[in-house]
């Protein structure tokens, strides 16, 4: 699990006339200012494992379909956004040859200004063989549904109908969790044997809205950078409605389902909610922003060595998203005690 969560800044730089401010306003086209060079790590020493990948995990020759890149990379501008998102399989599975167990899914529904943008987030179970595909499956089953309903949704974010968009995307989650216990069952596996967490974000594509919508079930991070100083904006296991915002809230008598799931609950599926609480947050964005969605693989870091949320606030306040290339490189900066799979994604606000 990882470490409490604290209502301070997690890191940045002092404030003062040094410290970095964003500068706000959209990037030019392919214009990316030169950056110094990223440090392979930071803290007290170097990390015990080699920083490039030593060994491939095994394959089935008759299930080749289930192999896992060690690195997953996409981006996208939409809107006032600009997204950035990489899953990297940690250096102790890179040592042993073990899958990466983070999963990744970026995806577009609709088009122009009605299209939605879902990043979707999984960690499968440590300690079980095949849980990346656990991983991989939840994320599936989430986009398919937000696919369904992105029109809805959509609306729903832009109308500000909060509410309606909190019980439906807690209905989506459970559905899909729920699911997977039932494959856990069909395994002969206990339930926690077969499980995933799972973090999203919802953006939708429309400029005059700002609204972003996390939600999820279990350990990971939700930072904002702004100012050039991290804020946590992680719910708390007991705060699990999200931070009020201003206009958010449903009509009266407005009843339809934001979500239909499409997920169908399968016959003998264990019974009750996931045992972590659902979390929920939406929040409305500033020129400048970065929001930031990891799994624990980095949010424990950069909760834990300051050296590192410092340098990641001094490399992303200055306005101009980095390309692919310099994102992969960030994410990538080690912390000795810290070897597990990192997925992150960042949202740079015009």
């Amino acid at each position: 699990m990882p470490p409490p969560l604290p209502d301070d800044p997690v890191a940045g730089p002092r404030s003062g006339a040094d410290g970095p401010r964003p500068t706000g306003g959209p990037p030019a086209e392919g214009a990316h200012p030169a950056r110094t060079p990223v440090p392979d790590y930071v803290g007290s020493g170097p990390p015990t494992y080699d920083a490039e990948p030593t060994a491939l995990p095994a394959a089935d020759p008759d299930g080749l379909d289930g192999l896992v890149a060690d690195t997953v990379l996409e981006g996208a501008r939409y809107g006032t956004c600009t997204v950035r998102a990489v899953s990297v399989r940690g250096d102790s599975a890179r040592y042993r040859g073990d899958p990466r167990r983070d999963a990744l899914l970026v995806a577009r529904f609709g088009a122009g200004e009605q299209a939605l943008v879902l990043v979707a987030t999984a960690t499968g179970a440590r300690g079980t063989a095949g849980t990346h595909r656990a991983a991989a499956d939840v994320c599936r089953w989430i986009a398919g549904a937000v696919g369904r309903s992105h029109a809805r949704l959509a609306h729903d974010l832009r109308a500000a109908r909060r509410g309606d968009l909190k019980s439906g995307l807690h209905r989506l989650t459970d559905r899909g969790l729920g699911r997977l216990r039932a494959d856990a069952a069909d395994q002969g596996l206990a339930p926690h044997e077969y499980a995933a967490t799972l973090r999203c974000l919802l953006l939708p594509a429309a400029p005059e809205c700002r609204t972003r919508v996390f939600f999820g079930v279990g350990a990971g991070g939700l930072f904002r950078l702004r100012g050039g100083v991290w804020q946590n904006m992680e719910p708390r296991p007991g705060d699990v409605t999200g931070e009020p915002v201003v206009g958010f809230g449903s009509p009266p008598g407005d009843d339809r389902p934001t979500v239909e799931t499409g997920i169908p609950a399968p016959p003998g599926a264990p019974a009750g909610p996931p045992r972590e609480p659902f979390r929920f947050r939406a929040s409305v964005a500033r020129p400048g922003d970065v929001l930031l969605m990891c799994s624990a693989g980095l949010a424990e870091p950069l909760l834990g060595e300051p050296a590192l949320g410092e340098l990641l606030a001094r490399r992303w306040s200055d306005g101009d998203p980095p390309g692919l290339a310099e994102f992969l490189a960030d994410s990538r900066v080690r912390v000795k005690g810290y070897a597990d799979d990192r997925t992150a994604a960042a949202v740079w606000e015009a």
